[in-house]
């Protein structure tokens, strides 16, 4: 069993900063792209930012230049640096990574977190 822990979230105001925190833990044989998405109130879930295990990132639009993925191998963590935060980025932010585990044979699984809250206030 793979699980994935946030941590980070809380309440900050417009133009202030957060990082969140994302460790996976369980059966884990290697970890390949991981991501953080969000969804705000009445929305769809959205990818905000996505690394693969090379460190390759890519980015929202709406976060370029304010927000920085990267992630650490070793302790199987991926980290969101957020920076002039908005108003707009409120959401639920929630961590996502592609595991290579085993279960009943060898397979890549896809693990959600279970969020964690950020609230911008203006």
């Amino acid at each position: 069993q793979v699980q994935l822990v946030e941590s980070g979230g809380g309440l900050v105001q417009a133009g202030g900063s957060l990082r969140l925190s994302c460790a996976a833990s369980g059966s884990i044989f290697s970890i390949n792209a991981m991501g953080w998405y969000r969804q705000a109130p009445g929305k769809q879930r959205e990818l905000v930012a996505h690394i693969t295990s090379g460190g390759s990132t890519n980015y929202a639009d709406s976060v370029k230049g304010r927000f920085t993925i990267s992630r650490d191998n070793a302790k199987n963590t991926v980290y969101l640096q957020m920076n002039s935060l908005k108003p707009e980025d409120t959401a639920v932010y929630y961590c996502n990574a592609d595991v290579f585990t085993y279960r009943s044979g060898w397979e890549n699984l896809g693990v959600w977190g279970q969020g964690t809250l950020v609230t911008v206030s203006s």
